[in-house]
């Protein structure tokens, strides 16, 4: 029940941020045109050359807007529920963190209106979701109830991808775990590749879960595998569905 009480919170408080929002449409364009003017300065990549590579053939700019759309939120839910019934002390030490960084991307996406690149005409970037589909938001930005469109930085697709992988590899010990970093690292070519974010909007989101990794404290190493199940006299075996 808790649990419910947590996420329902959560969803309330990003529904009310998208009326807060509201009215706030110039801010937030004219935030946009600081954070691209930034990346110029500081000349990092262009967004532009990550759409281009995705927009080799329509197939897999079909497949990006897909993953965008479909995979945050399951990702995260499957991680959660995988952790409560494996790793309950893991599960608890996410689901904090996972909070925090919520929590301060939506007061930074109310104290920080950005339009996505996809918005900016200075960008030429294309809305690969309008054009090719699927997309998740609604064509009139401005009074879109089910999404704040307006709230670019920072990427929770990208953190909460980032805090996935973290999870996984602090929780396991296979020699492989390495590999869930893939995850982060897709979601980053995708929500720039889509025109959903900028390369500012992931490298805050990446701060502040490092903030919230350093607020809550990880558990003991021992906790990263349940204990071994008595099998027979001087042997063990771990439960059966354990992820090494």
């Amino acid at each position: 029940m808790r649990e419910l009480v947590l996420v329902t919170a959560l969803f309330l408080v990003y529904k009310c941020g998208r009326l807060v929002a509201n009215g706030h449409e110039a801010r937030a364009f004219r935030n946009a045109d600081r954070v691209w003017d930034a990346e110029r300065a500081l000349h990092l990549p262009g967004e532009g050359t990550i759409q281009h590579l995705l927009m080799h053939g329509e197939p897999l700019i079909r497949a990006a807007n897909t993953y965008y759309a479909a995979v945050h939120f399951p990702a995260t839910i499957a991680f959660l529920v995988w952790l409560y019934w494996r790793r309950p002390a893991h599960y608890l030490w996410s689901r904090r963190v996972l909070a925090l960084l919520t929590g301060a991307a939506l007061a930074l996406h109310l104290l920080l209106p950005l339009a996505p690149p996809r918005m900016l005409a200075a960008t030429g970037l294309v809305d690969t979701a309008r054009v090719y589909g699927p997309s998740v938001y609604g064509a009139t930005p401005e009074t879109d109830s089910m999404a704040n469109q307006f709230a670019a930085m920072p990427s929770l697709h990208f953190g909460w991808a980032l805090m996935v992988a973290i999870g996984l590899i602090v929780a396991t010990r296979s020699r492989w775990r390495a590999l869930w970093l893939l995850h982060p690292l897709l979601t980053l070519l995708v929500i720039v590749g889509t025109a959903n974010h900028y390369w500012f909007d992931a490298l805050a989101a990446a701060a502040l879960l490092g903030l919230a990794l350093l607020a809550v404290r990880a558990p003991a190493r021992g906790d990263a595998e349940p204990p071994p199940v008595p099998h027979a006299i001087g042997t063990t075996v771990r439960p059966a569905g354990a992820l090494r």
